[in-house]
């Protein structure tokens, strides 16, 4: 009876101890994920800078129409000559002027009940001239008086320029390098409250980068890039993971 006792009580001890065991090492595993997760510190950092576009695209339209296609088609290449001596005569040289290909719809006869017949009407044939050029002033000039060809019989329409910044490429790395020192700095402050620095940045993630006209709040999840103001502004936004010491 006595030899039946001590073996329980020798299994009873073994399993106290293997619980022990287990128990301790989830104790451990669960403090080093604690302090794992209180050892860095995630600061957002934003960056911003004035930019003024060096680059303009411009567009315009133009259109002829008539009930003989062969007359749309000559009408609208005389509206062409027009524009395009109108363009050299402003200072804009041969190979800046680009005309798109022709576009063409008809217009179908309409009975007096309102249906549709196969019958062709009319033809109505377009056509854009774009130019692309760093002389910013004077292709804004253009856009603002094209609307003169009018006078000379040309249907003209002419768009809002779009303007663009050609070294965003080199700038964007500029911010992205100016908003983690700024996400440091913030780290560096909230930190110090409690005695403690940022160390090591442990990760970084560059969030969408917003180009917006001056004294815009606007912002968008998929990112802004304005083409409507010569003077813009960009913005960088940069996540920073960094350890505390």
């Amino acid at each position: 009876m006595n030899q039946k006792n001590n073996s329980t009580w020798i299994i009873v001890a073994f399993l106290l101890a293997a619980a022990l065991i287990i128990s301790t090492s989830i104790a451990v595993s669960g403090f080093k994920a604690i302090k794992g997760g209180q050892h860095f510190l995630t600061v957002k950092g934003s960056a911003k800078q004035e930019i003024t576009s060096d680059f303009v695209v411009w567009t315009g339209s133009y259109r002829a129409q008539s009930w003989n296609l062969e007359d749309a088609y000559q009408n609208l290449k005389n509206s062409e000559r027009e524009v395009r001596a109108y363009l050299l005569s402003q200072g804009i040289s041969e190979e800046s002027i680009v005309f798109s290909s022709i576009n063409t719809y008809t217009e179908n006869r309409i009975l007096p009940n309102g249906a549709y017949t196969n019958e062709i009407e009319s033809y109505h044939l377009s056509q854009d001239v774009t130019i692309e050029s760093s002389d910013i002033e004077k292709i804004t000039e253009v856009s603002r008086s094209a609307t003169e060809l009018i006078e000379k019989g040309v249907e003209f329409d002419s768009y809002q320029p779009q303007y663009f910044y050609t070294k965003l490429a080199d700038l964007k790395i500029e911010m992205i390098k100016a908003a983690t020192e700024d996400a440091q700095k913030r780290a560096e402050v909230l930190l110090g409250v409690t005695g403690n620095s940022p160390g090591n940045l442990i990760k970084a993630r560059v969030g969408i980068f917003q180009i917006t006209p001056l004294y815009s709040n606007e912002i968008s999840d998929y990112g802004i890039n304005d083409t409507s103001s010569l003077q813009k502004e960009i913005t960088a936004v940069v996540s920073c993971d960094f350890e505390v010491k």
